[in-house]
């Protein structure tokens, strides 16, 4: 059944509407599990925030890992920024935090994403010249080969008027009422403006903290205790792949393909969240504590009693034993011996 949806031509088929079926079964499923077991979901979107800062900046270059980006951003000092990579952390995960914290009076609209974007180069000097602007120059979507030549990867929206004028549609679009499924409307969206790439930089960021946003103005609370940038890490060439080829046909491009990546991405994503909060012991009668000690082991393989209990502030006698009934359970193994003794989930 071919659709239009927005510019975008839209093959809604079986497929299509299977997959759209299976996320909304786990959403309402979800309302009633976030009703009952709120309290343990803190500590898990903190660990997601964290895993998605790590990832956002990932694919666009940074090198430092998840445990590198937990422990620089433990310990964050403004004041001494200097390193790019560092810099793009500190800025993707204040934007990432305000996000999801204020999510509920953040329209999803043209002063919200340059908003966004003023806090995601707020760190960087360098940047401050378009921080928060539309880009004044060409930003043509490039690969680098290994002879070192470049490669169009896809054109994006020239600068000025047309850049203006492509975010106004798309967002005055966006905000009417929608006869599409809210998924494929936001799908639209996020294609659209990576499309556009209306900021000079920064432009994959925002477009994965858009994402964010619209879910959860769409009613999908549940991605903000599971990250949407770490599943597009994981899937980095296809999802390069996937808007490269759609994007040939524009405009009046089909959309089907990109629709079908980031539904399918979205049904891992429940997929995982769902694993994690089984597994956690949210459904096997484990204690508060049990569960948090649980989650931090999943997101954080090979960690110590030690820094357990200074992450979680639980005295180290009360870790050990409750580490020792996990092992006991067998939800976690034991690794080493000593002080070398480590902890990862099964």
């Amino acid at each position: 059944m071919s659709n239009r949806v927005y510019t975008f031509q839209l093959d809604l088929d079986w497929d299509l509407i299977q997959k759209l079926s299976r996320i909304d079964r786990f959403d309402a499923a979800w309302l009633a599990l976030e009703r009952k077991q709120g309290h343990h979901l803190r500590q898990l979107r903190s660990i997601e925030t964290v895993r998605s800062t790590a990832a956002s900046t990932r694919i666009e270059g940074s090198r430092m890992t998840d445990d590198e980006v937990d422990a620089f951003l433990a310990k964050l000092d403004v004041q001494t920024l200097e390193d790019r990579d560092e810099q793009e952390v500190a800025g993707y995960y204040d934007a990432a935090n305000l996000v999801l914290e204020s999510w509920e009076a953040m329209p999803v609209n043209e002063n919200t994403v340059k908003l966004l974007h003023r806090v995601l180069m707020r760190y960087s000097q360098k940047d401050q010249w378009h921080a928060g602007d539309y880009k004044r120059q060409s930003n043509t979507v490039e690969a680098t080969l290994p002879d070192g030549s470049k490669h169009e990867v896809f054109r994006t929206e020239a600068p000025g008027l047309a850049t203006q004028e492509a975010m106004r549609r798309i967002m005055t679009w966006y905000a009417e009422p929608q006869e599409v499924h809210p998924l494929v409307a936001g799908a639209a969206l996020v294609y659209d403006v990576l499309s556009i790439h209306p900021f000079q930089d920064g432009n994959g960021r925002i477009s994965r903290l858009l994402t964010t946003l619209a879910l959860l103005k769409s009613g999908y609370h549940w991605v903000q205790y599971v990250s949407f940038e770490h599943e597009i890490e994981l899937r980095k060439q296809a999802y390069y792949r996937t808007l490269r080829e759609s994007q040939q046909g524009r405009p009046g491009e089909d959309i089907t393909a990109w629709v079908a990546f980031f539904l399918d991405a979205l049904i891992q994503m429940s997929e995982n969240l769902n694993a994690k909060l089984h597994h956690s012991g949210i459904a096997a009668g484990l204690s508060d504590k049990e569960e948090l000690v649980l989650q931090v082991i999943a997101n954080r393989p090979h960690i110590q009693s030690g820094e357990l209990s200074s992450r979680l502030d639980i005295p180290l006698p009360s870790v050990k034993r409750m580490l020792g009934e996990l092992v006991n359970k067998g939800l976690i193994e034991r690794h080493g011996k000593g002080r070398g003794t480590s902890y990862t989930s099964n």
